[in-house]
């Protein structure tokens, strides 16, 4: 009898798999054809789904507004819904597409996955507390890059068994937002993170702004989110209120703001970017750092780790006036191929000719490459790297300009750290700085200290004295007579 339920069960399993890939095959017979109202039902009908979710045009403010208040508004975009639906920003463009409140299965996300990468305008999607699975999220992974146009990402409320939210993170994600509060990520999900934003050979390029707020990130987790911070130059704003840091992680942090020495591993692999420039292997994306290609060579380091490469040194050096008198060479055939190539193609239209010969003339061609690869950022080669006390010091993180710790664990010691980091930063880096709700009387001298720095750094706060912290931890200036 038990061998009849098994051959019953796989003839079963056999059946159900052959009526998925059928459906399947039929969904993908019918293309979408970028009105979401439509390919969404269609979709769902040709999926199999019994209860349709509708799709639903978001009320605009001025409509609202006579009813309920701002703050009524963000409460019902974060509560469960009474059916499920798709909330969309605008009917027409569909560049926002909201979920919330209801579970995301697969055969669902299969749908979505056919539906929202045909939308030429889609760019922002929410998902609050819609279930996901680490198989969902999967799914879901694959669908996000599927759509060109997407570059905000609100995951709120979706805690992961495995905490793989690094893998939306990746070098080549396109994503430039990232929301990932209240999914319970942990210093395990926060090492994962830190690792995606950068290591030695890798970095994030396109995140710009990362919430974490309202997790259980410790200081180890926060040790890892400032590694990834030291080789990082795309995020702006961080924020990690409402977690389980503490003085230790937050000297991390601290620490990579301002002025911070190099490691072992970092210094070799900045050896190696610099070997490779010297022979011009990396010559369009180094050539506007030059200057910093001179100078770290030209001093000498006592730090142990330097000594076992002073013959390394002295070889390069040997090969600097040869390089130097062969870089011109290259600039000058480059001229002259242009020139055989404008004699040679009479068939290209004078107007592009006279274009192309009136940049050749106004820039010379090692200008032109300085202004094509000014966007290029290569931190273990900054300009401001210094060699000084056996060490190699590196001028620190200045681009992000928004960091959020309120509603954590840091005392008076860390304040002292933040204090020396944005005093060593000068010009640049942080614009704000929040610290509130943290085990620190808000009256002390360091804390006010730090308010006056970040009061004459932030634009938005020029012509305030008072501000106020919401309740999220965020800070809002209030003008003053």
């Amino acid at each position: 009898m038990r061998k009849r339920d098994k051959s019953a069960k796989e003839k079963a399993d056999k059946v159900d798999s052959g009526i998925e890939e059928e459906t399947s095959k039929t969904a993908d017979n019918h293309p979408c054809s970028g009105n979401l109202e439509l390919d969404f039902t269609q979709q769902c009908k040709l999926m199999g789904v019994k209860k349709i979710p509708s799709v639903k045009l978001k009320q605009t403010k001025s409509v609202m507004e006579h009813d309920q208040s701002q703050k009524s508004l963000e409460s019902q975009m974060t509560t469960w819904s009474s059916e499920p639906c798709l909330e969309l920003e605008n009917e027409d463009q569909s560049k926002t597409v909201k979920i919330s409140g209801w579970k995301v299965d697969d055969i669902m996300l299969q749908v979505l996955s056919r539906t929202l990468p045909s939308l030429s305008n889609f760019q922002c999607l929410h998902m609050w507390r819609v279930g996901l699975t680490d198989c969902t999220f999967a799914s879901l992974r694959n669908t996000v890059s599927l759509c060109s146009n997407l570059r905000k990402v609100v995951l709120d409320g979706n805690p992961l068994p495995e905490q793989s939210y690094h893998l939306l993170i990746g070098e080549d994600s396109m994503l430039t937002d990232l929301s990932l509060r209240n999914s319970h990520i942990g210093d395990e999900g926060a090492r994962l993170i830190g690792s995606s934003l950068s290591t030695v050979s890798t970095a994030s390029k396109k995140l710009l702004s990362l919430n974490l707020a309202f997790n259980s990130i410790g200081d180890a987790g926060a040790n890892h989110i400032a590694q990834g911070l030291r080789l990082n130059r795309s995020l702006l704003c961080l924020s990690l209120s409402h977690n389980q840091i503490g003085d230790e992680g937050a000297a991390r942090l601290a620490e990579v703001l301002g002025p911070f020495a190099l490691t072992h591993e970092e210094i070799v692999e900045r050896r190696k970017l610099l070997i490779k420039a010297e022979q011009s292997v990396i010559q369009p994306s180094l050539v506007s750092l030059a200057d910093s290609q001179e100078q770290p060579l030209s001093v000498r380091s006592s730090s142990s780790l330097d000594r076992p490469n002073k013959t390394a040194k002295t070889t390069t050096k040997k090969k600097d006036n040869p390089i130097k008198e062969e870089k011109p060479a290259p600039a000058q055939v480059a001229k002259k191929e242009e020139t055989k190539v404008a004699k040679k193609d009479d068939k290209v239209p004078r107007s592009q000719a006279g274009k192309i010969g009136a940049k050749d003339k106004n820039l010379p061609v090692p200008e032109q490459e300085t202004v094509e690869v000014v966007e290029t950022v290569i931190p273990l080669l900054d300009p401001g790297i210094v060699h000084t006390g056996g060490k190699v010091i590196h001028p620190g993180n200045t681009c992000l300009t928004s960091l959020n710790l309120s509603g954590n664990k840091l005392t008076e010691q860390s304040l002292k750290l933040f204090l020396s980091s944005l005093e060593g930063q000068g010009e640049g880096g942080l614009l704000r700085l929040s610290l509130n709700r943290n085990r620190f009387p808000s009256d002390c001298d360091i804390f006010l200290k730090i308010q006056e720095i970040m009061a004459l750094k932030d634009p938005l706060n020029k012509n305030n004295t008072g501000q106020v912290e919401d309740e999220h931890g965020e800070l809002k200036t209030t003008s003053t007579a």
